[in-house]
């Protein structure tokens, strides 16, 4: 039989009990949960592909006239300034934050939607155990369907970068583009556009997700502070940027020079591709790489960093991870 000290001690602690199931915020799920990654996503993206148009505009013009822009990365800047103004150098501004809102969006909140499917489909542990199987899968799955929202802005920016007389930014741009061309022209580069953004995602998600999990090995996530944590975001993103670079080069620069005019009557896209890939060659597909490294590993580290803090920010933590 209880005492009325053991009663009224259960009673406090049911209490307590009771008290923290009220106040502690409950996991998102479904719709709400998947909306909060696909914002975090759209935002991070869009801010950081943004802030680098100047470094964006200078790469596009390496790999189009790399006769002209033959002095690396600060000569290409230093030459657009010169011939053109410092106002050149955000030239296709507008494409970008809006292509890469929408994209980034589709990328990260498909990753986690596909990823949660993954473990519905396998279970947890299996999930867990070939983990790198579904970092891979969810990451391609997601890019195809970011791609088809991006490709007509990025078909836009590029045509926006590469004849600066063509039309006063994104809407102009669009408009003319569809008038004179024809919805096709926006999709004249999804080939491409596919064959560099998937293995640069699926490059991008895997790297990150493996460092990640080896840095949070060496030092637990739970022991490390909200700005620690960003840092390991940030290193882990500056790896995975380098990574997704060197391995999604070579379509970067075969989406550029598809999308730099239309092609000739009756060639078609796939003529156009193997036309192009002919002429570059392996050495030329890697123009702009030094421009490319510096904008992806920038862009990546502090995406994963604004996403992580984003996610926390929103409450988005109903999501399940399987990493070790």
């Amino acid at each position: 039989m209880s005492s009325p000290s053991q009663t009224t001690g259960s009673a406090k602690v049911d209490a307590i009990v009771q008290q923290a199931a009220v106040t502690a915020p409950a996991k998102l799920t479904g719709p709400q949960l998947y909306s909060r990654f696909a914002l975090a996503g759209a935002v991070c993206c869009s801010v950081t592909h943004g802030a680098l148009t100047p470094v964006d505009v200078v790469k596009t013009r390496i790999q189009l006239d790399p006769a002209t822009y033959n002095n690396g990365m600060i000569g290409g800047f230093r030459k657009v300034i010169q011939s053109e103004g410092a106002g050149a150098l955000l030239t296709g501004l507008g494409p970008t934050f809006a292509g890469y809102f929408l994209q980034g969006a589709f990328k990260f909140g498909g990753y986690e939607f596909f990823k949660q499917q993954s473990i519905n489909l396998m279970g947890l542990e299996n999930a867990s155990q070939y983990r790198t199987g579904v970092y891979l899968a969810s990451a391609a799955a997601a890019e195809f369907f970011a791609d088809i929202a991006l490709c007509p802005l990025e078909a836009t920016r590029i045509r926006l970068v590469s004849e600066p007389t063509y039309a006063n930014g994104l809407i102009g741009g669009f408009g003319k583009m569809f008038k004179t061309e024809g919805i096709g022209a926006f999709y004249a580069g999804f080939g491409p556009i596919l064959f560099k953004q998937i293995p640069y995602t699926m490059s991008k998600f895997v790297v990150y997700e493996k460092v990640a999990e080896f840095a949070f090995s060496v030092f637990p996530k739970k022991d490390l502070s909200d700005i620690a944590q960003t840092g390991v975001n940030l290193g882990s993103g500056l790896i995975a940027g380098f990574a997704a670079a060197l391995v999604s080069q070579p379509a970067d620069t075969m989406l550029s020079k598809i999308n730099k005019s239309k092609g000739a009557p009756g060639e078609g896209t796939t003529t156009r591709l193997i036309k192009i890939g002919k002429e570059l060659g392996l050495r030329g597909s890697y123009t702009g790489i030094g421009a490319r490294l510096f904008m992806v590993g920038t862009l990546t580290a502090f995406q994963f960093a604004i996403y992580g803090d984003l996610k926390k920010a929103l409450g988005a933590t109903g999501g399940v991870e399987i990493s070790k």
